[in-house]
């Protein structure tokens, strides 16, 4: 597959992630919730989970925000329902690694999370990629 051909494709799942977001709303009562933004361009993620016996049962999000930010949340919650805690804080790892243009652990399958891929290209998005994984990750070593 070309490059365009792949950049079509990323695009495509990161519109469909924006648009049809996966996960969207809220978990009630003894869920964990943070609540985070980014003041540089105004994204807001209010993300709830629900971690019983050292996994993440459930996973949702509500927020505002561009159409990064927004896929990337529906693509978070979706890669760390039924992960332990330390394979989800390692998936955050992963992404992290990758928003930042580096060589990353390829040996968990991202799924459409590797549609962001590209983002690391503009500096000025990352922060919007990784609102809902630091999100995550507050709360869930809040857990741990």
């Amino acid at each position: 597959m070309s490059f365009n051909n792949l950049d079509t494709l990323y695009r495509q799942v990161i519109m469909d992630h924006y648009k049809n977001p996966r996960n969207k709303g809220k978990l009630e009562e003894g869920s964990v919730t943070v609540d985070m933004n980014n003041p540089t361009c105004g994204d807001r993620i209010h993300l709830t989970m629900k971690v019983e016996n050292g996994k993440v049962v459930d996973a949702k999000f509500e927020g505002e925000g561009c159409s990064i930010s927004m896929a990337s949340a529906s693509m978070m919650t979706q890669a760390i329902k039924g992960k332990d805690l330390d394979t989800a804080l390692r998936l955050s790892s992963i992404f992290s690694d990758m928003m930042q243009g580096k060589d990353y652990d390829d040996d968990i399958d991202l799924g459409d999370i590797e549609a962001l891929q590209g983002v690391s290209k503009f500096p000025a998005r990352i922060k919007c990629a990784t609102l809902a994984w630091k999100a995550m990750e507050k709360g869930l070593r809040n857990e741990q």
